[in-house]
């Protein structure tokens, strides 16, 4: 099957063969069909099957063959980075179609808020919004949401645990009733089905690979002592061939930490997280994307925000809470069938939650050796109550690591592990 069996308009068809689109990814067969005809649809699938792609070509498409122009498609998503992301694809795709789209987000300063109330006046086909912005410039009356036709959730399951979950709510309060209403989501847990079941009127449901990380990417795991991170990461960064990388921890400190570390170390690493302002989150992923920045340091929230080519190499500095956290980490590689390595730190306390993704994936992860000269790690027992043993072997003849022994730089500011390799 190729995109030119969509009969999609000739000028949409030109964009999709500038980008390089020929044949459609299992979501995008299922899904445009169903969007063309008109259903409401609820579609379950993970991060990088070219969700975007499904939704926003058969939208434009209709959009073409309609005689009147005005606010036709509103995208809501959890992220301004998610944001910005849609509105560059949607560019690509409309290039030769006229149809126009506006991202709309906050955290910017004054003049950010006039550019898009600006933009909005002048018109537009798409507006792709936050939640918190969009609410107030529906407060204030800047948008007219009344000829709407099609309202689209993306990333609908990491609003609601994002705490979005009333302002949709609201948003829909102002929105006509007939039109046609497109939910996507990369899980799909109860709160998730409660929602759906409210905005969509009998949908068609559509589940892509829930769950499971893309076959390009091999799964690779250490188990160690807090302590032996530090040094595991700069053996890992050493031996292991990449080109870009991304670092995920599950706190803001941990990323600050090691973006401090980094820093001293001199390698090209910058870390990314909401303490910065909108312009260098927008100068750091773009330095990324540009691979000017090497390595990029993140929170859960990065997951699902990028949608970055060529990064080969995932390192998880902790294991996610939530296993489903944990397919959208190491999804970042391996995307468009390429393939990528994802390696990923379980200390003693992470045990459980890493057998939590094993039986989510149906998948047991190799656990790796240590290299030469770190110890010897704690032993993988995640059902165990109470853990009383450690594995043989190493200098230390199976005992737990002393931390000054793997804590050098410890009395260093913001030292509490071993720095990256220089």
């Amino acid at each position: 099957m190729t995109f030119l069996d969509f009969n999609f308009d000739s000028k949409l068809q030109d964009g999709l063969e500038s980008m390089g689109y020929t044949k459609p990814t299992p979501i995008q067969q299922q899904a445009i069909p169903v969007i063309l005809s008109g259903r409401d649809v609820i579609a379950c699938a993970q991060t990088g099957t070219g969700k975007t792609a499904a939704y926003i070509l058969p939208v434009i498409n209709k959009m073409m063959a309609s005689d009147h122009r005005h606010l036709n498609t509103l995208v809501i998503a959890p992220t301004r980075e998610l944001a910005q992301q849609i509105d560059q694809q949607i560019e690509g795709f409309a290039y030769f179609t006229g149809v126009s789209s506006i991202p709309i987000y906050g955290g910017g300063d004054g003049a950010a808020w006039d550019q898009q109330r600006k933009a909005l006046e002048f018109g537009a086909d798409i507006i792709i919004a936050t939640p918190g912005r969009l609410i107030a410039l529906l407060a204030a009356g800047t948008i007219n949401l009344t000829h709407l036709q099609h309202l689209i959730l993306d990333e609908a399951d990491r609003m609601l645990d994002m705490g979005f979950y009333d302002d949709i709510v609201r948003i829909i309060s102002y929105l006509p009733k007939e039109r046609q209403t497109l939910f996507f989501s990369a899980t799909m847990p109860p709160k998730i089905r409660t929602l759906a079941n409210k905005i969509l009127t009998n949908p068609e449901e559509i589940n892509i690979a829930i769950a499971k990380p893309a076959a390009g990417i091999v799964q690779q795991a250490y188990v160690v002592f807090e302590e032996q991170k530090g040094a595991l990461l700069k053996h890992v960064l050493k031996t292991t061939q990449w080109n870009s990388a991304i670092i995920f921890s599950s706190t803001k400190e941990m990323v600050k930490k090691l973006d401090g570390s980094f820093q001293r170390s001199g390698l090209p690493a910058r870390a990314f997280h909401s303490d910065l302002d909108q312009q260098e989150r927008e100068e750091i992923l773009r330095g990324f994307k540009n691979k000017q920045i090497s390595i990029l340091i993140g929170t859960d929230v990065l997951s699902r925000g990028i949608d970055v080519e060529g990064i080969s190499l995932v390192i998880n500095w902790d294991v996610p809470p939530d296993p489903e956290d944990y397919v959208h980490r190491i999804g970042r590689t391996a995307r468009a069938e390429t393939t990528g390595t994802a390696i990923t730190f379980i200390n003693e306390k992470d045990q459980r939650r890493f057998f939590s993704i094993e039986r989510l994936i149906d998948s047991v992860i190799p656990k790796l050796p240590l290299p030469e000269g770190l110890g010897a790690g704690p032993a993988y027992e995640p059902e165990a109550k109470k853990k009383t043993t450690f594995k043989s072997g190493g200098s230390n003849g199976g005992k737990k690591p002393f931390k000054k022994r793997f804590n050098n730089n410890r009395n260093k500011p913001g030292g509490n592990h071993p720095k990256p390799a220089q």
